[in-house]
């Protein structure tokens, strides 16, 4: 059965995790997406590899893809691109955006070839502002964008680390790129116009981050507006980074004082999640715990900066932690799931492709590779009845693809044999 963008054709000029996780997205959804590399490799491939140019890393971020190996910086490349990009539908690039225009690989360049063509351009910090210019990752824009901060975590040598342990701005900038180009391809269905479509790492992880960036003057008098007055004294005392985070988790920890309803817990064999963030929740928590009573949902004077109140909550926490941590995590699970309390054990994501949600859920597919064997990932992040996403195919070796590709494009034998020797192609 064909994905919902079968027939879609996209030339990628990503490396990394964002733009190939992007464009991974779209593959599954059916699009035939060529992967333009270095013929030496992306990045992402030679990183940690387990053998010659092929590493786990990549190969989780390029399934159901096409790779052509190919030397940008030549001019028989820039040639091979544009009559390639005559045929195509949409293009993904998330080089900086000074590099483009070099490679004569930008928007106006190749939408003079292919005026309706939808251009996907990926950037750090976007194509504007006193940053444009400047090269970025992940953990740089977790790091500007506030991430970090909100994390609060440091090493044992007291240097910040990234809260989530993955590269959240990276994966949320695919979704972005997935997201952007199957929205022109939309409007393009209605009104046969191409598009430029912008994204970047510190967009979206400034989304993850909405409430904290948000400004709401009615709201924000407890939290945002006393901490930012704290941070511009804090600076001028010369106090650093560190001791900053450290003063707004403890302006932030104020308001969860006593909130034994929504956070993670020891048990005696491992740990669990709950989660209730409403009133009727928060009373099934309490009578799973045998708790008759709370300020935060009984007093409707309930100050969280009162001393009084700030005593209570810490001993409600405390008497909580020490109960929950009595007991085997499946006794509190089959406990609060009785109750009617979301709850859910902590695991670990290597132990989960074998787990029965997942199975059943048909949350993990199968795929061989055309050099290291067979191999298990997780499946695309929908399901859809009619038009299902289908990965096709592990990702490819190195130039896999390179051949067929310049063959169907009008390249006979003689030609590609020519790039070939002269080190354009691999």
């Amino acid at each position: 059965m064909p994905g919902p963008l079968d027939g879609v054709r996209i030339l990628e000029f990503t490396q990394i995790i964002a733009g190939p996780f992007g464009c991974m997205l779209l593959a599954d959804q059916g699009a035939e997406v060529i992967k333009v590399e270095p013929p030496g490799g992306e990045p992402w491939r030679v990183y940690q590899q387990f053998m010659p140019l092929e590493s786990k890393t990549y190969q989780s971020l390029n399934r159901s893809k096409q790779s052509l190996a190919i030397d940008l910086g030549r001019p028989e490349a820039r040639e091979v691109i544009h009559r390639i990009v005559k045929d195509m539908d949409v293009v993904v690039c998330n080089y900086r955006p000074d590099v483009p225009a070099r490679l004569g690989i930008d928007y106006e360049t190749l939408r003079a070839i292919k005026p309706d063509l939808i251009y996907v351009d990926s950037t750090a910090f976007g194509r504007r502002g006193p940053w444009a210019m400047k090269p970025g990752y992940d953990i740089v824009a977790q790091g500007v964008s506030g991430f970090t901060a909100a994390g609060g975590r440091f090493d044992e040598n007291g240097n910040p680390v990234l809260p989530g342990g993955t590269a959240t701005a990276d994966f949320a900038t695919g979704y972005a790129i997935a997201w952007g180009a199957s929205a022109a391809l939309y409007h393009r269905a209605q009104t046969g116009q191409g598009q430029l479509v912008e994204t970047s790492l510190l967009v979206n992880a400034l989304n993850f981050l909405g409430g904290s960036f948000m400004s709401l003057p009615p709201a924000d008098t407890l939290v945002r507006t006393a901490f930012l007055a704290d941070v511009e004294a804090a600076r001028a005392r010369g106090e650093g980074y560190a001791e900053i985070v450290k003063a707004r988790q403890a302006r932030l920890a104020v308001a969860q004082l006593g909130n034994i309803y929504y956070r993670n817990y020891l048990t005696s064999d491992g740990a669990i999640a709950v989660g209730n963030l409403s009133a009727s929740l928060r009373q099934k928590m309490r009578d799973a715990l045998g708790i008759e009573y709370d300020r935060r949902d009984h007093d409707p004077n309930y100050d969280p900066r009162d001393p009084e109140t700030i005593e209570a909550g810490n001993a409600l926490t405390a008497h909580v932690e020490k109960m929950i941590a009595s007991q085997p995590t499946a006794h509190w699970v089959e406990l609060f799931e009785s109750a009617g309390v979301p709850v859910g054990e902590l695991n670990f994501t290597e132990e989960l492709d074998q787990h029965p949600q997942i199975i059943e859920n048909e949350y993990v597919v199968h795929l061989d590779h055309d050099l290291s064997g067979p191999q298990s990932m997780v499946s695309p992040p929908h399901k859809m009845s009619a038009s299902p996403p289908t990965p096709r195919s592990a990702a490819p070796p190195l130039g896999r693809d390179t051949d067929a590709i310049l063959g169907a494009w009008g390249y006979d034998e003689r030609a590609i044999a020519g790039l070939r020797e002269s080190g354009v192609i691999r």
